[in-house]
């Protein structure tokens, strides 16, 4: 057992530094103090390493540093030729300042005025057609922290059930802001409106949920809003 744990404690220290031991940094490399360690570790050196030069040393453990070493330099080799061919290519995709960019038609006296870029505001967001902008920006980014992206199949599953509460698009994406949903379902609006009690001569599902929200802030704070309120997407 002795001499297993020195075989191991060398053989650590010889990869670890790189190099190899005499007979007492052999020993104190092993933490040797008894007799009984000293010898198992002489015993290690006699049968498993060679002397050259009162040093001694191990083939296998040559073989391997020396590979390692290689392996790194190509590795270092091929990383710098790397980094060199991307500069390369950065520098000649840079244009030269100095230089006209290329199909460019020089500039004489009857050279056309460059006209001024049009500054007319951006045209709005094909997929939200007439909704509050802002309803649109507060979607996004519900729908951002939710890791949802905002896709024109994901727009038309929420128009299509908007229709079945009877509402428009703005309506469904203003409920949704208001209550954290990525997405709208009309059988939402329908559970909640269910939850809340039937609906006192509302005509959408829509109308019944906010006529039970009144109803419910009634009952907390006395006051009900008056009856046949109208009520807009929000």
């Amino acid at each position: 057992m002795l001499q297993h744990g020195s075989y191991t404690l060398l053989i650590d220290a010889c990869y670890d530094r790189e190099q190899f031991p005499t007979m007492d940094e052999a020993i104190e490399w092993t933490w040797a103090s008894s007799t009984a360690e000293i010898e198992a570790v002489q015993f290690v050196l006699r049968k498993f390493f060679t002397l050259e030069g009162g040093i001694y040393v191990q083939a296998r453990i040559q073989d391997e540093i020396a590979e390692y070493h290689a392996k790194s330099e190509t590795n270092q080799r091929i990383a710098i030729e790397r980094e060199t061919k991307r500069r390369e290519g950065f520098t000649k995709r840079a244009p030269d300042v100095n230089e006209p960019p290329p199909n460019q038609e020089p500039i004489t006296n009857n050279h056309k005025p460059v006209k001024n870029k049009d500054k007319s505001p951006p045209a709005p967001d094909s997929l939200f057609p007439d909704v509050d902008p802002q309803i649109v920006a507060d979607f996004k980014a519900l729908r951002t922290k939710h890791k949802a992206p905002v896709t024109r199949t994901s727009i038309q599953g929420i128009v299509r059930e908007a229709e079945k509460a009877g509402l428009t698009l703005e309506g469904a994406l203003r409920i949704c802001c208001e209550r954290g949903w990525r997405g709208f379902k009309a059988e939402w609006i329908t559970q909640h409106a269910v939850r809340a009690g039937p609906g006192q001569g509302t005509s959408t599902v829509y109308d019944q949920t906010m006529a039970a929200a009144e109803r419910a802030k009634a009952r907390i704070f006395g006051n009900a809003a008056p009856q046949g309120e109208k009520h807009d997407a929000g």
